[in-house]
């Protein structure tokens, strides 16, 4: 197993059992349920598949291609004028027809289709028989069985219709399948029909020997849609035209060369749902549809299936989509953009693809988007369950070691945290239990445990109240900083107030230790301000946020040298001058390890007044520019306080060093 696959494993792993096995099945039925709708929503989704078909209909009607009116094609229709003149209506007067007939073929239509079934017998029917048996025009009558149309055709009508043919058998006249198929779910034709072995051939099919193939189409039926609104596709003519008074040759050129289809435009007889009447309203005479079929044949246009196999790929690409963009770690705005560009990639290859010729009544469109919103909606809430249990122990985590509120800040916006060093201004800490080390030598370890755990907890506490991040623990010491990872105005005095605040914490702690352990020392503190290389650090598995530097160095000289100056919270005076912290007194001038240049040193003294704090920094200042007066008051100051280790030390430093010297720290 190479490397990169045991990562792969592990990762795998922590993600089951951060997830859990049941919000995991969950999650996965989930997303069966979205490729089952991707896939299936045209045909066994129920309401999925009203929505698909309307948005077929909306697809097939904005895409059908814009055309002039077609001068191959003319129909000719029984309407309801045909009805009042002829005072027939069911059936259709068929001395009309047998006129109508006999004048077409004197015009040189090139052949005549016939959308009317004769299918009773009536008075007028020899008449009829004899206007077939005349016909030199090639003639294709209606026919339907009552096997494959058994709504509209009984076997008494199919036993006449085949009676009826068989008498003008052997001329012009031979019969067509008028048979349409509409969509079962909701009663509209979109399609070409079946066309079975027991049916002449269907109307189209017969009219033209163009295109046999078509014998076997079942795609989708090419609705065309007029340029000018005012001129529809397919010329249209009343039949009582070719059985009056009016002149025959005036209508030769609308007749001579054209496929003449004769059929009904009668009010509720022969209406049918296309996808256009779908978007506009209305309907649309089986005649007409003919017509589009008939164009279509001649035009040769046969719309390509989708196979079934993209079918499939297509339903599971779009899951992996709406799971794989649910987990993607982007700005919200970047993640609408992602979002709005796959919604809109769903919903316009299907438009794309069906103006190329491409049926997509089978693209089940809704679906896509159903699926997609499931599994982004899934995989999401499984992610957002691990993110937000995730997010709480970051948050926890980091509570730990930095502000509430910038805890919050830096998990609303991570980059807020630096993951690469970067140079920064900070006010570096360092604090020390003094003799613990000897003292959990003389206890038990459970009590060492219990002290120390007690003792990190008070000073933690006080770096996070005053606004601090805490670096790390190393024994009994606390390393923190503040100005970073987030800098504010007033860290200065954050800072310092945290440094007596942690001092004040020590004695609390060694106040109140339990019975049987011995003394515990004081707590000492070291700041400084200065430069630091502040960030995330580490190996490939494991990472601190820390600051290294100078500053780190000079804040743990300063926490150390207060065991040789008696002090116990000692700043530089770097931190001085940018703090309004008014208790500062003076401490002289040190120099330490590892850094070339002496510099003064300050220890807080909160509750020292502040009188007393200005005239012994003035004093200390005064003898480092060489008054030697000022030592003598310094004398009598400490012999004052005889309780105030620090001034006596300072006093030895000074006589040690004189004006302007630096004493060197062990």
């Amino acid at each position: 197993m190479t490397q990169s696959t045991a990562k792969l494993g592990s990762r795998v792993r922590q993600y089951y059992r951060r997830v859990g096995p049941w919000r995991l099945l969950i999650t996965l039925a989930f997303l069966a349920l979205a490729l089952f709708i991707a896939r299936y929503s045209w045909e066994r989704v129920p309401l999925a598949a009203d929505i698909e078909r309307i948005l077929y209909d909306l697809r097939a009607t904005s895409t059908a291609p814009r055309t002039e009116q077609d001068d191959r094609i003319l129909m000719v229709v029984y309407n309801d004028q045909t009805l009042i003149e002829t005072g027939r209506r069911s059936p259709l007067d068929r001395v009309t027809l047998a006129k109508a007939l006999a004048k077409l073929d004197m015009l040189g239509a090139k052949a005549i289709g016939i959308d009317i079934l004769i299918d009773q017998k009536t008075p007028e029917d020899q008449q009829l028989v004899d206007a077939f048996r005349a016909m030199h025009t090639p003639t294709y009558l209606a026919f339907a069985s009552a096997a494959t149309n058994p709504d509209y055709v009984e076997y008494g009508q199919e036993e006449f219709l085949r009676a009826f043919q068989q008498s003008i058998a052997g001329g012009a006249v031979k019969p067509a399948s008028v048979l349409f198929e509409s969509d079962l779910t909701d009663n509209v034709i979109r399609s070409w029909p079946y066309q079975p072995d027991s049916l002449p051939p269907l109307l189209a099919n017969a009219l033209t020997p163009v295109h046999p193939e078509f014998r076997q189409y079942i795609g989708a039926i090419r609705f065309r849609e007029p340029l000018d609104p005012e001129r529809p596709v397919f010329a249209k003519l009343p039949i009582q035209l070719f059985t009056g008074d009016f002149p025959v040759e005036a209508l030769r050129d609308q007749v001579a060369g054209r496929y003449v289809l004769i059929g009904g435009d009668i009010f509720d007889v022969d209406q049918f749902e296309t996808p256009s009447t779908r978007v506009r309203g209305g309907t649309t005479i089986g005649l007409e549809i003919h017509a589009h079929m008939l164009a279509q044949l001649l035009d040769g246009v046969m719309y390509r299936p989708v196979p079934s196999w993209l079918l499939w790929s297509a339903a599971i690409l779009v899951v992996l989509a709406g799971a794989l963009t649910s987990t993607l770690d982007v700005r919200p705005w970047l993640l609408g953009l992602i979002l709005l560009a796959q919604i809109a990639l769903i919903l316009f290859i299907p438009y794309w693809a069906q103006a190329r010729d491409v049926d997509t009544q089978h693209l089940p469109v809704f679906g896509w988007v159903a699926g997609w919103i499931i599994a982004f909606a899934a995989v999401g809430n499984a992610a957002r369950t691990v993110g937000s249990e995730q997010r709480r122990f970051a948050q926890s985590a980091l509570g730990k070691y930095l502000p509430r509120d910038v805890a919050n800040l830096i998990m609303r916006d991570p980059d807020r945290l630096a993951l690469h060093g970067e140079k920064r201004e900070i006010y570096a800490l360092f604090t020390d239990l003094e003799g613990f080390t000897k003292l959990s030598h003389a206890i038990a370890p459970e009590m060492v445990a219990f002290l120390l755990n007690r003792y990190l907890d008070l000073l933690s506490d006080v770096v996070l109240r005053h606004g601090g991040t805490i670096d790390k623990f190393v024994g009994d010491a606390v390393v923190a900083f503040w100005g970073a990872p987030i800098a504010k105005p007033d860290d200065p005095d954050r800072a310092v107030a945290a440094a007596i605040a942690m001092y004040e914490a020590g004695e609390e702690f060694r106040n109140s230790a339990p019975e049987g352990v011995p003394p515990i020392g004081r707590t000492r503190v070291g700041l400084h301000f200065g430069e630091a290389i502040v960030g995330n650090f580490g190996g490939e598995g494991r990472i601190q946020y820390t600051a290294l530097g100078d500053s780190m160095n000079a804040a743990a000289r300063l926490e150390s040298a207060n065991k040789q100056l008696k002090t116990t919270v000692l700043v530089s005076e770097s931190v001085v001058r940018r703090s309004s912290f008014s208790h500062f007194r003076a401490m002289g001038r040190v120099a330490v390890r590892g850094r070339s240049t002496p510099f003064s040193v300050y220890e807080t003294a909160p509750r020292l007044p502040v009188g007393d704090v200005t005239r012994l920094t003035a004093l200390v200042e005064d003898f480092d520019q060489g008054d030697e007066s000022a030592m003598g008051e310094l004398e009598k100051y400490a012999s004052d306080h005889p309780e105030d280790a620090a001034i006596a030390n300072l006093v030895y430093r000074l006589r040690k060093v004189g004006p302007g010297g630096s004493f060197v720290l062990d």
